[in-house]
């Protein structure tokens, strides 16, 4: 029989790994409440048209990464590769837009199939941030400013921001022009991938990683030679911005989206800490969207964040411990036993905050005390026919060589809140 294993790419968060990605899933949620941002809550699966409309045909993902299949009514379905297009699917179809503005975020797995490595794999994990209905350059600032918060959060140093513009749709059309005539004149320089670009979308040539192409993409025209004055005097504004807030920056003009939907401001923040997957969080406008799924022109812009290269990123050691018991209560006897769970619950109602870990399974005190210590509790709480015949509990202090005490149970929660801070 074969051994039954996770998919490859897609890895098991075992429990004791789980405290480090609450505890920053907490952090980034506490920096989007700072800022109103609501949370909305989208389907991991959507049909494939959606992602073939918003993200294009011939990008990578649609082409070569998507997960793929036909339900039992013959319907082409999807696991979500990203989620901007599935936030916009959202709120087109409740109304979200019309005559509104909106700030919403998500979080959860995305899906590609791309080749493990680290930094990447197929199922990941992603916050999704979304503005709607703000056309100027302030909501793209304060996005860039919401991240420099959360880095300051969680102690990040080493990451820096880089913009570009894009451009609207009709001087990235021109300008297409110009990148094929320039790349199509040095055809014989260009690796497989780029002549496929050529062909289908010569801006993502200008973001290949291929070394050898290094000096032909940096010696290309550059989209800032032929922006339109619409966006130029947008890019201006956000530059204002972000330099009144004391941001730093690089301008990128190589910096393009492997989404086909972007258009005007793009940024990425990007950190060498990580090797060869060094973007940590990616976002920009995308104005022409939902007018694309057939709504009323809306404009639109959002980034989303790896959780996973974040945790890479991420000091732990000063993360408070809200996971190990604060008491482990050891049981003798079975009249013990049935006292000592009721107790528990009686102590959990007066103290929301306890973290208390009723011994269950039997044996004696002897091999209970060693899981109390084995479980990171500060307090052993006993209960025996002694303590039960006296209405207390023995207790003894496993983190420190405070002497052992014997407290009532009525003055259990005085003790907890004066020992514990809780």
């Amino acid at each position: 029989m074969a051994k039954i294993q996770a998919i490859r790419g897609m890895h098991d968060i075992l429990m004791h790994d789980t405290p480090r990605w609450q505890f920053l899933e907490e952090s980034i949620k506490a920096i989007l409440h700072q800022y109103a941002y609501q949370e909305i809550r989208l389907p991991v699966v959507e049909k494939t048209e959606l992602f073939k409309r918003s993200i294009g045909d011939n990008t990578d993902i649609v082409s070569k990464e998507m997960y793929s299949f036909n339900d039992r009514n013959e319907t082409s379905l999807t696991l979500r590769p990203e989620g901007t297009a599935g936030c916009v699917r959202a709120g087109i179809e409740h109304g979200l837009f019309h005559n509104q503005t909106q700030r919403l975020w998500y979080i959860g797995p995305m899906f590609r199939h791309e080749r493990p490595q680290k930094g990447r794999q197929r199922q990941f994990h992603q916050i999704g941030v979304e503005a709607f209905g703000f056309a100027g350059p302030d909501i793209d600032a304060e996005q860039i400013l919401m991240c420099a918060r959360l880095w300051r959060a969680l102690n990040l140093s080493d990451i820096n921001l880089e913009l570009n513009s894009l451009g609207t749709s009709e001087s990235r059309a021109n300008y297409r022009k110009i990148l094929v005539d320039y790349f199509s004149a040095h055809k014989d320089q260009l690796d497989d991938d780029s002549l496929v670009r050529l062909e289908q979308n010569p801006l993502r040539i200008l973001d290949s990683k291929n070394p050898d192409m290094k000096t032909l993409i940096g010696q290309s025209p550059t989209l800032a030679e032929h922006l339109d004055t619409e966006s130029a005097d947008h890019f201006a504004g956000l530059k204002a911005i972000l330099d009144s807030a004391g941001i730093e920056y690089q301008v990128n003009p190589r910096l393009v989206r492997g989404l086909d939907y972007y258009g005007k401001t793009v940024f990425e923040w990007t950190t060498q800490q990580l090797g060869a997957q060094g973007t940590v969080c990616a976002g920009g406008r995308y104005d022409g969207l939902v007018e694309q799924h057939g709504a009323s022109p809306t404009a639109a812009v959002g980034f989303a964040m790896g959780l996973e290269r974040l945790l890479e990123l991420t000091d732990f050691s000063a993360m408070p411990d809200k996971h190990s018991p604060h008491v482990y209560l050891l049981l003798s006897g079975d009249r013990a036993v049935e006292r000592g769970l009721l107790l528990a619950e009686e102590l959990r109602s007066q103290s929301p905050r306890l973290r208390i870990l009723s011994h269950c399974g039997g044996g004696s005190l002897k091999s209970q005390f060693k899981k109390a210590d084995k479980s990171g509790a500060q307090l052993a709480f006993v209960l025996g026919e002694d303590e039960l015949a006296q209405n207390q509990v023995t207790i003894k202090f496993l983190r420190s060589d405070e002497p052992q005490t014997a407290i009532k149970w009525s003055e259990i929660v005085h003790f907890l809140t004066t020992k514990l801070s809780i």
